[in-house]
């Protein structure tokens, strides 16, 4: 039932990520909100690219580390994920923290939007970053095993 799609857009070369813990990860988490995994499209991407898409289809002119196109129905999460690599780079540096950490977190950043949790209004990034911090030591946990 669930499928996963890794791709490239723009200039952006795949990363050299362990997919197949990524998926058990994915659907772990997504089963813990009570939902289960459809298709799932992660797009990895530069930052113009990502510039382009928000502009097109949010009328977004800024740049940012993931737009997330919800495609979710009757308790399957589907959606298509557009990851620009550069902003995930200088996020990282930003926060003095491990690229393929924050890699990770956007990543499942993109999945907890679609099983409804919310980062724009009053208190929700806040909840976002608990969500995202327990949905890490979930993979810390399969990565463990």
């Amino acid at each position: 039932m669930n499928s996963f799609q890794w791709t490239v857009a723009g200039t952006a070369e795949l990363p050299a990520l362990n997919y197949g813990r990524l998926e058990a990860w994915l659907d772990e988490v997504t089963r813990h909100h009570g939902k289960l995994v459809g298709d799932l499209n992660y797009i990895f991407c530069d930052d113009e690219e990502i510039l382009r898409v928000n502009r097109q289809f949010l009328d977004h002119d800024y740049y940012t580390d993931i737009i997330t196109f919800d495609r979710t129905g009757r308790g399957v999460v589907r959606g298509d994920m557009y990851i620009s690599l550069d902003t995930v780079k200088s996020n990282s540096e930003e926060r003095s923290c491990d690229y393929a950490e924050e890699l990770n977190r956007v990543i499942v950043h993109g999945v907890l939007h679609l099983c409804g949790i919310n980062d724009k209004g009053p208190g929700e990034r806040e909840i976002m970053e608990k969500h995202e911090n327990d949905a890490l030591k979930m993979l810390e946990a399969i990565s463990q095993k």
